[in-house]
């Protein structure tokens, strides 16, 4: 990288980061993984980590298992990334931009299996015991600039592709650059990846901006049924399942639709409840007041994320039921110290 300070406010552990690859290099197959419904983080950190990986390591396959939605098929290897049911049989198994928690069912069996398991993380909720080698950064802005940080250390230097995946993720967990958690060693990375001759308008449009059809149908009818609570301060949107059929949508069709929700005036927390089988999906997004990392994790134990922007997959009895639950939820939450 053309800057010696890549990014300062990550600190890498050179020894946890000297014993990842070294874990690495006795392998047989490696699996780079996020949380079920990775975003734009989880896919550019794990891509971006398998590339840095395999010039590294040449001799041991690194894998990435995972869905990646439509607004990411454009990036570097996305179309490479194999099914969650393809996680099985890999000597080491590396979460990254969550914990093992979040694993869909098929990975976490493969995670259980593995002879050894690692963590590269950012999230403020995240516990790192229980991984053979657990790098934790709660105060990056973003996975994939901890991964950039590893690639300083490790001497990897970037190239258009490396940096198309880490800006990537630098602009979807920086809302490009406007939310909160942009550093000034942030600017420092992300002028750093531009130098390599990316298209950075092109990655934050079709990262953050760009739709397909079904997906503003769907946003037209989550936004015209919202719920308001606590006199304003909270809006919930839903979508059930026969909603989506009928749309023709998909889930991924749902991202950054709760970021739209927060930002309506007056609104101090949002969520957006997406039916699943036996319960929902949950985002969660905060102006800053309200934990919502904390609320996350009173709805289920997997819940987290950062104190502005959480999610959880949580059980219920019918969608109804988990609608009500987050919602009144919410509304007291945010009634408190009103």
């Amino acid at each position: 990288m053309s800057d010696e300070r890549p990014n300062p406010s990550l600190s890498p552990d050179p020894e946890a980061a000297a014993r990842l690859l070294t874990l690495v290099r006795a392998s047989a197959r490696v699996v780079l993984t996020g949380p079920e419904g990775p975003d734009g983080d989880s896919i550019g950190a794990c891509l971006a980590l398998r590339r840095i990986l395999r010039t590294l390591a040449p001799g041991v396959v690194v894998d990435v298992v995972g869905v990646a939605g439509s607004r990411y098929a454009f990036l570097p290897d996305v179309a490479e990334m194999l099914a969650n049911s393809e996680a099985q049989g890999a000597d080491g198994v590396v979460v990254l931009d969550g914990d093992c928690r979040r694993l869909p069912a098929p990975v976490l069996s493969a995670f259980s299996a593995a002879r050894w398991t690692g963590l590269v993380d950012h999230h403020h909720s995240t516990d790192a015991a229980g991984y053979a080698v657990a790098l934790l950064a709660p105060k990056a802005e973003s996975t994939c600039g901890m991964v950039a940080a590893l690639a300083g250390l490790w001497g990897v230097p970037l190239d258009a592709d490396l940096a198309s995946l880490v800006y990537a993720g630098l602009v979807f967990d920086t809302g490009a650059f406007r939310y909160s958690n942009t550093q000034p060693s942030t600017h420092r990375l992300a002028a750093n990846l531009l130098e390599t001759g990316i298209d950075h308008s092109a990655i934050v449009l079709r990262t953050l901006v760009e739709r397909r059809a079904a997906s503003l149908r769907l946003m037209g009818v989550i936004f015209s049924s919202a719920r308001f609570g606590a006199a304003g301060r909270t809006l919930v949107g839903t979508v059930d399942r026969e909603t989506l059929r009928a749309l023709g949508a998909r889930e991924t069709d749902l991202d950054g639709v709760v970021d739209v929700l927060q930002h309506v005036e007056n609104v101090e927390v949002a969520a957006l409840i997406a039916e699943r089988p036996g319960g929902a999906k949950v985002s969660l997004r905060s102006r800053g007041r309200l934990n919502v990392a904390a609320i996350a994790q009173q709805l289920h134990a997997s819940g987290g994320g950062h104190a502005k922007a959480a999610g959880v997959v949580m059980a219920a009895d019918s969608f109804a039921d988990a609608v009500e639950r987050v919602a009144g939820l919410l509304e007291r939450e945010t009634s408190i110290g009103a």
